[in-house]
């Protein structure tokens, strides 16, 4: 019962219990000291009805007995535990590149659909990385910003812990179908991401960063920008960043739509490339590992290998703070002291 009252009770000083079997002696005690009266007979007495106080006249002692038991359970210090735990994080700082250039308009990366692009199926892949799926367990402890590219490259996100809001931008993002923005600036995307990172040394939100990381996805070859992705590669390893490198796609005619002359679009192979060993050479440069994805699942299987290499360090530390709840206790006894005296006193009052 006293658990149903107190979920998880313990003792502070158990052997104060100790005093509980004092109980029975209490009661033989309050018990066995009858009022009595001199009579000459006692055919009186056994003729005589027995009376409800006659049937209760060892109440109080079980009362007082009570009390006794309740104070021992008061002495030992009852009392329930709180649990709180005070956690410190150590994240990573991630910022993910994006290629969003026409090649990535792609229909080679599930078999059989050829509704789905390249960029699509990154979205997904990348949405199961951050918020947890079957890639991982996700990322709530890490910054992560998100940045685009095709002929110039742009801060599609900064770097934040609001990752429900950073993945409903990303889910607007779109592959580039204008001429004019539809290159591949590999050096402007990671330079951009360079940038990112080592502006949140100044101003950093979460405290120590274990450390700061680039995802550089690209289905292409640099043709465009004015930074070549090698020197953003000594850019980064210089301010102690790794870049993980990802090839996607392979080299080869592949289906992509085509606008046609009556303005729709229709499903062509043409040629692309991707340059894994530009890719390949960002990776080692900077400490990081090189990727290549050919399709949705090995896709997926690279961010999976990429979350089990980044992890973040959690240190927790618990404390218990505890409620006491002698004072119920002691109130209990108290009570069934009281209630014994004045039965004593009164309705079961012994002659003197």
């Amino acid at each position: 019962m006293v658990d149903w009252i107190f979920p998880g009770l313990e003792f502070r000083d158990p052997l104060a219990l100790l005093v509980a079997p004092l109980a029975p002696l209490v009661f033989w005690l309050a018990w066995r000291v009858p009022g009595s009266v001199i009579i000459s007979s006692l055919n009186l007495v056994t003729a005589a009805p027995v009376s409800g106080r006659v049937r209760w006249i060892g109440l109080p002692g079980g009362l007082m007995a009570l009390a006794v038991v309740a104070l021992a359970v008061a002495l030992a210090g009852p009392r329930t535990g709180d649990e709180t735990s005070k956690v410190r994080r150590e994240g990573i700082a991630m910022v993910l590149v994006i290629d969003r250039s026409g090649s990535m308009d792609a229909r080679d990366f599930v078999d059989g659909d050829y509704s789905v692009s390249r960029l699509d199926v990154l979205k997904q892949v990348i949405t199961e990385f951050v918020k947890g799926g079957d890639i991982g367990p996700g990322r709530p402890n890490d910054l992560i910003g998100v940045v685009a590219f095709g002929t110039f490259a742009d801060s599609v996100s900064p770097l934040t812990l609001d990752h429900d809001n950073l993945l409903t931008i990303l889910d607007q993002l779109q592959v580039a179908r204008e001429q004019s923005e539809a290159a591949t600036a590999i050096g402007e995307g990671l330079g951009l991401a360079v940038e990112r990172l080592r502006m949140l040394e100044e101003n950093n939100p979460m405290g120590r960063i274990r450390s700061k990381v680039v995802i550089l996805l690209s289905d292409g070859v640099n043709n465009a920008g004015d930074v070549e992705p090698m020197h953003a590669a000594e850019l980064a390893a210089s301010h102690n960043i790794q870049v993980y490198a990802i090839a996607a796609g392979t080299t080869g005619y592949v289906p992509i739509p085509v606008p046609t002359l009556d303005g729709k679009t229709q499903l062509m192979r043409q040629h692309m490339e991707v340059d894994e060993k530009i890719l390949s050479a960002i990776a080692k440069r900077t400490g990081g590992r090189f990727f290549h994805a050919g399709n949705a699942e090995e896709l997926a299987r690279t961010y999976h290998d990429i979350d089990r290499l980044e992890k973040s360090e959690i240190n927790e530390v618990r404390y218990v703070q505890y409620r006491e709840h002698y004072s119920f206790f002691v109130v209990v006894a108290m009570v069934l002291m009281a209630a014994s005296a004045l039965l004593n006193a009164t309705y079961l009052r012994r002659l003197p």
